[in-house]
């Protein structure tokens, strides 16, 4: 679990004995380690709501020299990334396993709430229209984040000619993909803590190409939003083992009715267009095996038997 002087273990050891102040410092910096890594003391008692003071008597009483001391501890924390199993005991801890499904959906909703307090109705309705009006659609999103950009395109594709997913095994690739991007295109970038350097590299090269870049991030403060011209702010929960992408897969979901609604059209020619080839390949409702006929079974035995 890494050595007992990491500032985690501090935290975790002395957060019975901490002040109410000294407390939530602990929480948001378990939580929100990669940010509270960029604040001074001043700025961090401003974000958690105490003061200065508090911030670096709490330094102390962690067993650090003073501020600077730890923040050099933060570092390191940054550095090693608090790993899932840490985050996951910090979190769930304390919880019973027949809490735990309440407990995590009670979460996730809360997480939704956030995020319809927070995002703005202005970035969604810009994101709309930049997204109507572009030539073609990027959409890149890594790691945990790779379903929720293969969702948003996949939708997307039912409305739009050119969609493009960006396949992300390597940086050069993702610029291989995108190397036609200009000024008549956007590109949506999906990514939360921890941030991927992949995806904010790519909303930097299509941002050099003057294309439009909409963000879905979980902060204002997220590197992510260093490029684009629209930020999407959805509330992610990083402390449980696996990251909760409930809200952002919400905000999503109202972008795609809100891109049906202005196109059905489209939607309704690509659906026609669908159901004719599901027709002709029988590859929907047809598909299961129990209505297909004996002679079908036949041909498709014997097609197996020339193959082997």
């Amino acid at each position: 679990m890494g050595n007992s002087n990491d500032l985690s273990s501090r935290i975790n050891g002395a957060y019975s004995n901490l002040s109410k102040g000294q407390k939530l410092l602990a929480s948001y910096i378990t939580d929100h380690y990669d940010k509270a890594v960029f604040l001074t003391a001043a700025k961090l008692g401003q974000v958690v709501g105490v003061s200065e003071s508090t911030v670096v008597r709490f330094a102390t009483h962690l067993g650090y020299k003073g501020y600077p001391d730890f923040q050099r501890a933060l570092e390191e924390l940054v550095r090693n990334k608090l790993n899932s199993v840490q985050r996951m005991e910090v979190t769930y801890g304390r919880i019973s396993q027949s809490k735990i499904l309440e407990s995590v959906l009670q979460s996730d909703a809360e997480r939704i709430k956030e995020t319809l307090e927070m995002i703005s109705d202005d970035a969604f309705e810009m994101a709309v229209e930049t997204i109507l009006k572009a030539r073609r659609i990027y959409v890149v999103g890594i790691r945990s984040c790779a379903p929720l950009a293969s969702f948003l395109a996949f939708y997307l594709n039912m409305m739009f000619g050119d969609v493009r997913l960006l396949s992300t095994n390597s940086s050069s690739e993702l610029f291989e993909q995108m190397v036609r991007i200009s000024r008549e295109d956007v590109i949506i970038g999906i990514s939360f803590p921890r941030y991927s350097m992949r995806t904010l590299k790519a909303m930097e090269f299509a941002n050099n190409r003057s294309a439009k870049v909409i963000t879905l991030t979980d902060s204002v403060h997220s590197p992510m939003n260093l490029y684009s011209s629209c930020n999407l702010i959805a509330k992610s929960d990083m402390a449980s083992i696996v990251d909760s992408l409930v809200a952002p897969l919400s905000v999503i979901n109202s972008l795609i009715v809100a891109l049906c609604m202005k196109k059905q059209g489209e939607v309704v020619q690509t659906l026609e267009m669908l159901e004719d080839i599901w027709d002709e390949y029988q590859v929907y409702e047809n598909d299961e095996i129990n209505v297909m006929d004996d002679s079908l079974k036949m041909r498709y035995a014997r097609l197996g038997d020339e193959n082997e």
